[in-house]
């Protein structure tokens, strides 16, 4: 299997990797503000890039096979809307029966191993996975693993920066993985407010002047290329460890 992108390969092609066992991975995305200094495909552009670069580190070191779909480009973006510009907002449920008819579709080819892998922690989707699991589980079964990030920045980098969006993580692994894409002259200097994360009207702009939550400031290429190498390490265990565990016929 030379690519791990589920487009590159034709219909027959990928009927016949589905027959060798392989995996599917559903990557969520979104569009939205991601503070002043960097473009709003960020979200989908990195859960998209990690699922795939995740994918294939996860097949070179434990033989797992898996197909990496598209990334779905739009979802649940309340928060941002008061910013005024470069969002599209999908309500939380009609993003999720989205993500459910895509792991139908999937089911329904005959993929026994679907991952789904979120852009971004407020993609509320357990529900839409508990009920696909439900209906096709014995036959297939769909995880929705926690996401690593906070772990990782904590570990790998100042765990006393804060974090939540477009803050330091964020910015460090766009400016070693696409540097062009980061406007670093309007990186923010100050920090957010503390934001309440249990509101139900979360409004960013509530807690930030500037969009971003947490510190941007605290940011470099080399960190960047620290954190990206161990997001794809951390993620392709991820993957290994949903995808191994066995479906019971």
């Amino acid at each position: 299997m030379n690519s791990n992108k589920f487009t590159d390969y034709t219909y027959l092609e990928i009927r016949e990797l589905i027959d060798a066992g392989c995996a599917a991975i559903v990557p969520t995305g979104c569009t939205e503000q991601q503070g002043p200094h960097l473009p709003v495909d960020f979200d989908t552009w990195f859960s998209e890039t990690v699922a795939l670069e995740a994918a294939q580190h996860a097949a070179r070191s434990y033989g797992i096979q898996a197909l990496v779909l598209p990334a779905m480009p739009f979802g649940p973006t309340p928060e941002h809307r008061g910013f005024g510009s470069g969002y599209v907002h999908i309500p939380h449920p009609l993003h999720e029966e989205c993500v459910y008819h895509v792991l139908e579709s999937l089911v329904v080819q005959g993929f026994r191993s679907i991952v789904v892998w979120r852009g971004c922690g407020e993609h509320r989707l357990q529900e839409a996975v508990d009920r696909f699991n439900a209906k096709f589980n014995p036959g297939c079964m769909a995880c929705l693993p926690s996401l690593p990030y906070n772990e990782i920045w904590r570990r790998v980098a100042d765990p006393c920066v804060p974090g939540g969006h477009a803050d330091s993580f964020t910015t460090s692994i766009a400016l070693f993985t696409r540097p062009s894409s980061v406007r670093v002259e309007c990186i923010p200097s100050s920090r957010s407010r503390e934001v309440d994360w249990n509101d139900p009207e979360l409004d960013f702009t509530k807690y930030s002047d500037t969009g971003v939550i947490g510190d941007a400031s605290k940011v470099s290429a080399e960190l960047g290329r620290e954190l990206w190498q161990e997001v794809i390490s951390n993620v392709a265990e991820i993957f290994r460890d949903a995808l191994t565990e066995r479906v019971t016929d």
